[in-house]
């Protein structure tokens, strides 16, 4: 991008503030301009306090949290942690004659800049429509309007909702009765092997050419099978879960099915360079740091995570601890006798812990005897109130879900004494089927509760399609409890969504379902910390935007108030990239302009 119309850009975004755009394009020492500005922002910020006409109903919100980001932004101190001065930047980009060391902006960069000046001068646009007639008139006839006022928001997000299909259609489950013959008949197999869980696990599908022989998939889903076998990266697919898939490669319905355990090259490349690289760790959530002895992590003071297997029936793309798994049929996966005895005894010693997390790996993938007897070791602990599972194979394997299990767990099950509790990960209403209720409704008929963590990911952000997934989900019988923001590592860009999108979806979406639906909370997952509540403003900030268009982010620990730890530094993806994305799968992106906002 020559100079001249790096600085025509520049001159138009400024133009919608003739006073902040006269003290950046002076010959002013970098810090009077810091001064300036922050005058600048302190009397726009004092006019939003006033009764200013000139700003339409609601934007001098908006107008408050943009002064709030960009006095973030000016800060020394968090110039000083991201290593990176956007006053400094934009200063070069003016006044140097050479742009030889200067990073070039992108056309993310420009769309932060200007919507940051539209939102610090009340000029988004935001607000087009009318004041609502209803709030003119009292009354039934106020209440009236005001009613088909809401029913025209609930038909738009009807129309949104129509657009997902899940796997109870008629239709689908007969495909889906189709690829079951088809996988049955390849494995030379019964309709009563397809009930027996164990098949299953016998026959997981680990390699290019298998896949390419039950499903139709593309030359570049082969293909980078074939790379994650070579690589010795982890990949595995349930028989079930396969037959999820459509028998086409349009990615029309099954693409947020086939982009969570079919690999794209560039994860394999990213993940390859990263286990060659020494002193590289592939410890994103750095679970090393918050492990007291092995098989156990823990970050909160009254739970803990026991980590009895660490492989599943299914590996995920995206996983946190993919790093951990070696293979599905790995000998290493399962925790020694000897070490599960001393993580037991650990937790046994803290009696401040008053609940446990089993996870991994899948825990589901033990032996109903194994799974018994963990389950009655914790429960000669008497400080263990509650014992949570976390699996997939409700999703991935339902078949696991068999009397047998149910009738060993359940007994554990001691209203007002110890709770046990299932947690699961449907990523979208196409993974639901009547074999998944059928597994469920086993759970909660012994009084047994199912929650439900989505990993919100790219394929499955699109306007009001984690709206349709919720919905679902309490139909079932399954409770949402947390909407996770993806880990940011860099094999799983393609999966990661601005986090301006979650706290979009979550106040223009999710608000207009009814509460005992939307009861999920939206979370950053920081590593080393644990959870932050992203709907909570004073538990993040912008503190900069990088020339490639990304905001950078930094995070407080939960326990901030309580007691002295450090904050997280994250990068997140850009938000024109991550639209320009949706515009090319077809979406509209006008209709999710106010992400721009959300900080």
């Amino acid at each position: 991008m020559k100079k001249e119309s790096i600085r025509n850009r520049l001159d138009k975004i400024l133009n919608e503030a003739p006073v902040l755009k006269e003290i950046i394009f002076s010959s002013d020492p970098i810090d009077i301009k810091r001064k300036k500005i922050n005058k600048f922002l302190a009397d726009m910020l004092m006019a939003t306090f006033d009764d200013d006409p000139a700003i339409p109903p609601l934007e001098w919100i908006l107008t408050r949290d943009a002064i709030r980001v960009f006095r973030n932004i000016l800060s020394t101190r968090n110039e000083s942690l991201t290593g990176f001065s956007l006053l400094q930047y934009i200063n070069d980009l003016l006044h140097k004659e050479s742009f030889e060391q200067i990073q070039m902006p992108s056309s993310g960069f420009f769309a932060e800049l200007d919507h940051l000046i539209r939102g610090i001068t009340g000029k988004t646009g935001v607000y087009t429509d009318k004041i609502p007639a209803f709030v003119k008139h009292k009354g039934k006839r106020a209440a009236r309007m005001r009613s088909s006022n809401l029913s025209t928001m609930g038909k738009t997000a009807e129309k949104f909702i129509e657009r997902y299909p899940d796997g109870l259609d008629k239709d689908i489950i007969r495909k889906r009765n189709n690829n079951i013959a088809r996988i049955l008949k390849h494995f030379n197999a019964t309709e009563s092997d397809w009930k027996n869980w164990k098949w299953h696990t016998r026959h997981i599908i680990r390699n290019a050419n298998m896949l390419d022989s039950l499903v139709k998939i593309t030359d570049e889903e082969y293909h980078a099978v074939k790379l994650a076998r070579k690589y010795k990266i982890p990949f595995g697919i349930t028989p079930y879960y396969l037959s999820l898939m459509d028998n086409n490669t349009s990615r029309n319905n099954d693409y947020a099915i086939r982009s969570q355990v079919i690999p794209s090259i560039d994860y394999i490349k990213k993940l390859k360079e990263k286990k060659e690289n020494k002193e590289s760790s592939l410890d994103f959530m750095l679970e090393r740091d918050t492990s007291p002895i092995e098989g156990i992590t823990r970050r909160y003071p009254m739970i803990a995570i026991l980590k009895p297997i660490m492989t599943c029936p299914q590996i995920c793309v995206y996983c946190q601890r993919n790093w951990e798994i070696e293979d599905v049929y790995s000998r290493k996966a399962v925790l020694s006798k000897e070490k599960l005895k001393n993580a037991i005894q650990w937790i046994a010693e803290t009696p401040e812990i008053k609940e446990i997390l089993i996870t991994g790996g899948d825990p589901f993938l033990l032996s109903d005897t194994k799974i018994e007897e963990l389950f009655l070791k914790l429960s000669h602990i008497k400080h263990i109130e509650r014992i949570r599972i976390g699996t997939r194979t409700l999703v991935t394997l339902p078949m696991r879900i068999t009397d047998s299990l149910i009738e060993k767990i359940s007994k554990f099950h001691k209203p007002g004494k110890r709770e046990i509790l299932i947690v699961t990960h449907f990523e979208h209403s196409y993974e639901i089927t009547p074999r998944t209720i059928e597994a469920i409704q086993k759970f909660r008929s012994t009084g047994i509760t199912v929650n439900n963590q989505l990993v919100y990911t790219f394929y499955n952000s699109r306007k009001f399609e984690a709206v349709a997934l919720r919905l679902n989900l309490c139909l079932i019988g399954v409770t949402p409890y947390y909407t996770f923001n993806t880990k940011g590592k860099e094999e799983t860009d393609n999966f990661r969504v601005p986090i301006a999108r979650l706290m979009q979806e979550q106040n223009e979406e999710a608000r207009l379902l009814p509460g005992s639906v939307r009861t999920d909370e939206i979370v950053f997952n920081v590593p080393g910390l644990g959870k932050n509540y992203l709907r909570a403003n004073q538990h993040h900030d912008v503190i900069s935007i990088l020339p490639d268009g990304r905001r950078v982010f930094e995070f407080h620990p939960w326990e901030k108030k309580l007691s002295l730890a450090d904050t997280y530094v994250y990068t997140d993806v850009s938000i024109y990239d991550y639209l320009k994305r949706l515009k090319s799968i077809g979406e509209n992106i006008s209709q999710y302009n106010t992400i721009w906002y959300y900080y």
